[in-house]
């Protein structure tokens, strides 16, 4: 298997998580025999500074060329270009409508290890297994007009039924292979938009009779992921519903440094961290790259069709978690020192098993076989 891959580290703690992520796909390269061309280019803040957009156009030529694109975080940094109001988060926005990836698949598992290190009581974690689907391309984030003017902000939120019906579907799609349960998310007792949203996924859910379907207003999910998160299988939302539930969702696990996502829909898929550019932590070396690794675990899954290796990733991951490493942000109290964000990646990349062999010698053990295992 040949790739080509375009990783744009982007701002903060970017560069860091994916420097670790590049030396994970390494790993499954020279293990499982393959072979990633990764090119690189700039986004967000450092675009913007450059070139004056936070996606310029060698940005975009390269994303449509390559086979997948792995984005490590963009900032949220706003300057003025000639006069005009830039910000660097559109780079992410308009990156993912250049894609058409129109689905965001965002999954939230706590693994075994992480269990006693959530916030929450492990009755309550143990054994979540959920995946927001997010739509990406519509919405508020989208809507027009938008803008500032004599004192008033406004924003609008705007959906077509064409956009509300083919996430639908792909949640639907993705939930028949999983538990067989759709919620959908809405908050219908006030917004039109919601109102729209709830009756055009109520009518597709009669295409899916063998998938449970039920809509729940959005402030209810809140409480509910804390209160009973193992009550979801998939929960279908609009675009900022989205991003909030997951976010919320990270407490699960601990970390919102922990959970990767894939944005796809259209020709080439976007892989990314959910966590943002965290300036504050930013050089530190204490960046938690686990969004980062499992991201190419789902880009391996995804965009090449390698399941195997994408399990060999989150088996190392695993197994590196259930033999206490961690950095600072889901250590609490684990039997080992925090460890930075290369040596996590370094752990992990070592732990991989290359198929067909046992277990690397000490490669989830000790510290000497571990760093043994990694290229």
């Amino acid at each position: 298997m040949d790739g080509r891959i375009l990783f744009l580290p982007g701002d903060g703690i970017g560069p860091e998580v994916l420097r670790e992520a590049r030396r994970v796909l390494e790993a499954i390269g020279e293990n499982f025999g393959h072979r990633f061309e990764v090119v690189e280019a700039l986004i967000g803040d450092d675009a913007l500074e450059r070139f004056g957009d936070p996606l310029p156009d060698e940005t975009r030529a390269l994303a449509i060329g390559v086979d997948a694109v792995l984005v490590g975080a963009v900032g949220l940094a706003v300057r003025s270009v000639d006069g005009v109001r830039a910000d660097a988060s559109r780079g992410l926005l308009d990156l993912r409508k250049l894609l058409g990836n129109y689905a965001n698949i965002r999954p939230v598992s706590v693994p075994t290890a992480l269990v006693d290190r959530s916030p929450l009581r492990p009755d309550r974690v143990r054994g979540v297994d959920l995946v927001v689907v997010r739509e990406l391309l519509g919405g508020i984030y989208f809507g027009r007009p938008r803008g500032i003017e004599d004192g008033v902000a406004y924003d609008t939120e705007v959906y077509t039924e064409e956009e509300i019906r083919r996430i639908s579907v792909s949640a639907f799609e993705l939930a028949r292979g999983r538990r067989k349960k759709v919620t959908s998310i809405d908050k219908a007792n006030v917004l039109e938009s919601s109102i729209f949203w709830r009756r055009i996924a109520e009518e597709v859910s009669r295409d899916y009779p063998d998938v449970e379907f039920s809509s729940m207003l959005v402030d209810n999910c809140a409480m509910q992921l804390i209160h009973n998160p193992r009550q979801f299988d998939v929960l279908l939302t609009s675009n900022m519903f989205g991003d909030i539930l997951s976010d919320e969702a990270a407490v699960l696990v601990g970390s919102l440094g922990t959970l990767p996502s894939a944005s796809v829909g259209g020709d080439v898929g976007l892989y990314e961290p959910v966590h943002g550019a965290a300036p504050d932590i930013a050089g530190r070396g204490i960046a938690n790259p686990l969004g980062a690794i499992l991201s190419v675990a789902m880009l391996l899954d995804l965009t090449f069709a390698l399941p195997e290796e994408a399990g060999a990733v989150r088996d190392a991951v695993n197994r590196v978690l259930e033999n206490g490493y961690g950095t600072a942000d889901i250590h609490a109290g684990g039997r080992r020192a925090p460890v930075s964000t290369a040596r996590m990646g370094e752990l992990i990349a070592g732990a991989l098993r290359p198929p067909g062999t046992a277990a690397m010698a000490g490669a989830a053990g000790t510290e000497g076989g571990a760093r043994g295992g990694a290229c």
